[in-house]
């Protein structure tokens, strides 16, 4: 967590008690800092109001996350994965962010990434069997404000390898998510990702990115996963993705010619996948992908 005598994350030079301070004599900070990362970054910084619908949605894609990941057994297709997400979505007034969207239209309403599979891959109509490690990945609108968010699911008895890559990728999630505060570069979040993946033998995958989200599907700041000179600070009101991509065998993804969005190991070795939205707080960090089963 940011202390008050620390150097203010804005980059003035002075200590945060005396600059951004969020107290009862400094009510224009927030405005004068959205201002500041707009023209300087690019970057939105979200209002109270905004991070509510934010919030919003980013519970209810973890709620449609999870009850997806339940259903994915040995025997279900990712097709059929896909149709009870998008009815989710549906029942709950909401709009499958994935679906028809890029060039050339993504098709379905949900990633489905099995194996070798990095990323962006395409629900089907083959049963998932036995051994197989899967990422679901869930952006639902909301009331006009985007949650992105991703996990990984094990298919009956998976073998260590993919146990191992699977286990690592969320570390690696758990690792960036854990020193998130005002101020932080966003370079620390490649190092730690990147430092933890490599000491477990695995490697980074960097032609894909983490992204500002909420008020559009992507937005700025592109974060990266592996090691990176990037040094925006992060600042309170910023909500981003934290998504690595770790593979057991080499970082290089292939994109599938046909449908030009399946991304797989170049060496057809194991990847994993999970994936938060984080809002940055006044003082630290909150995991907006998140929900309580009782409300």
């Amino acid at each position: 967590m940011i202390g008050r005598n620390d150097a203010c994350f804005c980059g003035s030079g002075k200590k945060w008690k005396k600059c951004h301070y969020p107290d009862a004599g400094n009510l224009a900070y927030k405005e004068n800092l959205k201002d500041v990362y707009k023209k300087k970054y690019g970057i939105l910084l979200k209002t109270d109001k905004e991070i509510e619908g934010i919030r919003e949605s980013c519970r209810l894609a973890s709620k449609i996350l999870d009850a997806t990941c339940q259903m994915a057994k040995a025997g279900v297709t990712t097709n059929e994965l896909n149709e009870f997400a998008h009815q989710m979505h549906v029942d709950h007034g909401a709009i499958p962010a994935p679906l028809h969207y890029g060039d050339p239209p993504f098709p379905k309403s949900i990633c489905t990434s099995l194996n070798d599979v990095i990323c962006h891959g395409i629900p089907d109509d083959k049963p998932l069997k036995d051994g197989d490690i899967l990422n679901i990945d869930v952006t639902c609108i909301l009331n006009g404000f985007f949650g992105d968010c991703s996990r990984m699911v094990l298919i009956g008895k998976v073998d260590e390898e993919k146990r191992h890559v699977t286990e690592v990728a969320h570390e690696c999630l758990m690792r960036a998510i854990d020193i998130l505060k005002p101020g932080l570069p966003l370079y620390e979040i490649g190092e730690a990702i990147e430092s933890y993946a490599q000491s477990q033998n695995c490697s980074v995958v960097n032609q894909f990115i983490g992204h500002g989200v909420g008020i559009h599907f992507h937005e700025s700041p592109q974060v990266y996963h592996h090691r990176n000179s990037t040094k925006t600070p992060l600042a309170p009101g910023m909500t981003f993705t934290i998504e690595p991509m770790i593979n057991l065998g080499a970082r290089e993804a292939v994109i599938d010619e046909k449908d030009q969005w399946t991304a797989r190991t170049i060496d057809g070795k194991a990847s994993a996948q999970w994936e938060h939205t984080i809002l940055i707080t006044d003082t630290g960090h909150e995991v907006l992908t998140t929900w309580k089963k009782d409300t």
